[in-house]
């Protein structure tokens, strides 16, 4: 994948925050994108600023039945005939309870927003990845090695998708697939947390990530947003295949910011 050339990218979670930034770094070097929100208005703005560089496809990617899994894909391909990456950073903290005071429900619908909708996401768009020896670059969290109160689903989930990239780098080797903790990030997830859930979580969580933000101590949308729409599209990342990596490891050097 030569750096200099244009790429097709799906990405999904694009309308705020890390996606947002990834759909900025991306579309600001001219490639071109699949946009995949709950709304279409979300992402309406994207459209309007690189009208011939953007589509957008609106719905909830966990429900099956809309198909916006092939549909994204053949989107790509009937406008601009291939498929070089796939960005997953699409989620949901929620259910944010006890494991003693959770309806399974809940964790079955967190599983289907999470790794469901993914590995769906991912299945559709394998064979063009083929094609084009492409990557996939999954959007991860420390909670998936990190027990905090009331996240159990959230951090299962996340750590279920890292464990597809090393799936995926053992069954396709024509695909490179990265999973990436982005740090924790000014976004409007980490509102939820210190105003939404804060009651779920432990003292210590809630002074935690309380604290991150009065001391201005939260990464911008955009550091790590970066890495991850590099890593789509430029250098060579073979050494990389199959890994759990922080998006400012020094392995990632090369794609950070400049």
């Amino acid at each position: 994948m030569a750096d200099q050339e244009e790429k097709v990218i799906i990405l999904t979670g694009a309308s705020r925050g890390i996606g947002l930034a990834a759909a900025h770094t991306l579309l600001s070097s001219s490639h071109k994108l699949v946009v995949i929100s709950r709304t279409h208005a979300a992402l309406d703005q994207l459209h309007y600023q690189y009208p011939s560089q953007v589509e957008v496809l609106a719905g909830d990617l966990s429900n099956a039945s809309l198909r916006l899994n092939e549909k994204a894909v053949e989107l790509a391909l009937s406008r601009w005939g291939r498929l070089d990456a796939l960005i997953v950073n699409h989620g949901t903290l929620e259910p944010v309870r006890r494991i003693a005071e959770v309806d399974l429900g809940e964790w079955e619908r967190g599983f289907r927003s999470n790794v469901g909708s993914a590995v769906g996401l991912i299945q559709a768009a394998i064979p063009s990845l083929r094609k084009s020896h492409g990557r996939i670059i999954i959007t991860s969290s420390g909670a998936s090695q990190t027990g905090y109160v009331g996240w159990g689903c959230y951090g299962a989930t996340k750590a279920v998708l890292n464990h597809l990239a090393l799936t995926l780098t053992a069954e396709e080797p024509l695909i490179a697939t990265i999973s990436i903790r982005p740090g924790v990030v000014d976004t409007e997830m980490q509102r939820e947390i210190r105003e939404v859930h804060a009651e779920a979580m432990s003292e210590s969580d809630r002074e935690k990530f309380a604290g991150l933000k009065r001391d201005g101590g939260l990464l911008r949308a955009e550091q790590p947003g970066g890495v991850i729409a590099r890593l789509a599209v430029r250098g060579e990342v073979g050494g990389l295949k199959g890994k759990f990596l922080s998006w400012n490891d020094a392995s990632l050097g090369e794609w950070q910011e400049e």
